[in-house]
């Protein structure tokens, strides 16, 4: 016998869908949601008070970093965070020099950003720090539950489109 995908949802015994009720504290987005705003704020002390960091600028600098160069168009669509947060948060990265608008000689109109040879130590001094919270984080977890997390959130996003490597 196959297994409602979610509480409260499936077909009566006349074979017709019907909904019941929504409790959301079991509503698998809203979890979501709730789960990446807290280790969003978790991680967020490790640069927030070391560094002087919001999540935004987390958000860009890690962005920036893990291409040799790219547009503030890309940060948007690869953190799904809206644009003028985006810009906020490349602008406060700029005025402390951790960025910078690199000239691009086939369109004069796109700038592409790099971080700085600040922006760049920063970085590596943040990396090991963030790398251990998340071993922190996930060792709730045994290495079959952790693969198995991995790779739900992997068909998750897959499912929505997004990629790991955007």
């Amino acid at each position: 016998m196959a297994r409602d995908p979610a509480p409260g949802f499936g077909t009566s015994r006349s074979g017709k869908p019907h909904v019941g009720k929504l409790e959301l504290a079991h509503f698998v987005p809203f979890r979501l949601n709730r789960l990446a705003e807290a280790v969003s704020q978790d991680l967020s002390e490790i640069y927030r008070v070391r560094f002087n960091l919001g999540i935004p600028e987390w958000r860009v600098l890690v962005t920036v970093a893990q291409r040799d160069a790219c547009t503030a168009q890309h940060i948007v669509s690869s953190t799904r965070m809206h644009k003028t947060r985006v810009s906020r948060a490349v602008a406060a990265l700029e005025q402390r020099t951790l960025i910078a608008r690199e000239p691009n000689a086939a369109d004069a109109r796109e700038l592409p950003l790099k971080l700085t040879k600040a922006g760049r130590r920063l970085y590596e001094a943040l990396v090991p720090l963030a790398l251990e919270r998340e071993r922190e984080l996930l060792c709730c977890l045994d290495a079959e539950r952790a693969r198995a997390f991995r790779g739900a959130l992997a068909a998750l996003e897959a499912s929505l489109g997004l990629h790991g490597d955007e």
